[in-house]
């Protein structure tokens, strides 16, 4: 009995101080208390807390990931959006800006590329290219519109029964991809009111008359261009034009009722479409077409008398083109010229 009572209690009582002996009676009470509280007895009312181990430890680890990849390309498509608004907002700029008209023309030329290259050569789309430029620079939008519709109403009117002037000798150079020095030839007198419009030379008095003459000048040149292909292809009789004598078709000079018929209709298509962007009023949309047939009879007079004849070698259909859209946009301003002065 001894020893089961000195295995139960291995130091006996009598060992333990007793409070009587202690300086600090409450030091076991404040171990007591602090004890239970390090070791605090699970709660019932978590059932997970009887687990030994937390039930967090058993389920799966998320994946660790590294934020940082994320940030440069959010900051790469902020910069990308940025770009772009700033690009819109430039080619969207008025009055236009020489930075504007390069980035439109630079975009409108690589979407309409496939055009391009069906009607130019890689140096006309070069002139192309500056053409559209000083254009966009001096009438913005509308201006470029207006050359973009007269340069695919010409090349479509080239390429009718391409095969049958093919086969007669009377197509056009390249099958009608034409050079620098026909898309030069055939805006000149347009580039010159685009110049005189930028300057502002003359002032706000003749800035209409410039752009009066722009319109003209394409309007000119689109009605000699579809005269003259549509003539070669369904021309039944060609006559010279100083003569009235039937000669073969594509003979300079030459004119026939199916290409003049062609031409005016042109022309007219044209003028209407530019009144219709706002680049020219009523009145002035008839005038260049009146222009435009009176300039393309004096091409022709040109062409039959003088063009590569002996002392005019110089004289070819590039220079001829020259003379004729400059007579169109001439015209063109004198008309309004004298309307304006008959009215007052």
């Amino acid at each position: 009995m001894e020893s089961a009572t000195s295995w139960s209690n291995p130091l006996p009582l009598s060992s333990l101080p007793s409070p009587s002996h202690s300086r600090h009676p409450s030091a076991f009470k404040f171990m007591a208390f602090s004890t239970l509280h390090t070791f605090s007895l699970p709660s019932l009312s978590s059932p997970s807390s009887f687990h030994p181990f937390p039930l967090s430890s058993l389920s799966p680890k998320p994946t660790s990931f590294n934020p940082r990849p994320l940030f440069p390309r959010t900051m790469h498509a902020s910069r990308i959006q940025d770009a772009v608004g700033g690009a819109l907002a430039l080619v969207q700029s008025s009055p236009a800006t020489w930075q504007s008209a390069l980035l439109s023309n630079a975009l409108i030329f690589f979407l309409g590329s496939p055009i391009l290259v069906s009607g130019l050569s890689l140096s006309g789309i070069g002139a192309a290219f500056l053409l559209g430029t000083l254009t966009w620079r001096a009438f913005g939008p509308s201006g470029f519109f207006l050359v973009a519709t007269y340069f695919v109403i010409g090349t479509a009117a080239t390429k009718v029964k391409m095969a049958q002037k093919v086969a007669q000798g009377v197509a056009e150079k390249k099958r009608g991809r034409r050079g620098p020095g026909s898309v030069i030839g055939s805006s000149a007198a347009g580039c010159i009111c685009a110049f005189l419009t930028i300057f502002g030379v003359g002032g706000e008095a003749f800035s209409r008359l410039w752009r009066l003459g722009f319109v003209a000048s394409f309007c000119t040149k689109l009605s000699d261009t579809v005269s003259s292909e549509i003539g070669k292809a369904y021309g039944k009789t060609t006559y010279l034009v100083t003569t009235f004598k039937v000669v073969p078709r594509g003979t300079e000079g030459a004119v026939s009722v199916e290409g003049t018929l062609a031409g005016i209709l042109a022309s007219i298509v044209l003028a209407f479409v530019s009144f219709l962007i706002g680049e020219v009023g009523s009145h002035e949309a008839i005038i260049c077409v009146l222009a435009a047939q009176i300039a393309n009879l004096g091409e022709s007079i040109i062409g039959a008398a003088l063009q590569e004849k002996e002392g005019f070698k110089w004289l070819n259909n590039d220079a001829v083109n020259v003379i004729n859209i400059s007579m169109g946009s001439i015209i063109a301003v004198f008309m309004q010229q004298a309307l304006q002065i008959w009215g007052s």
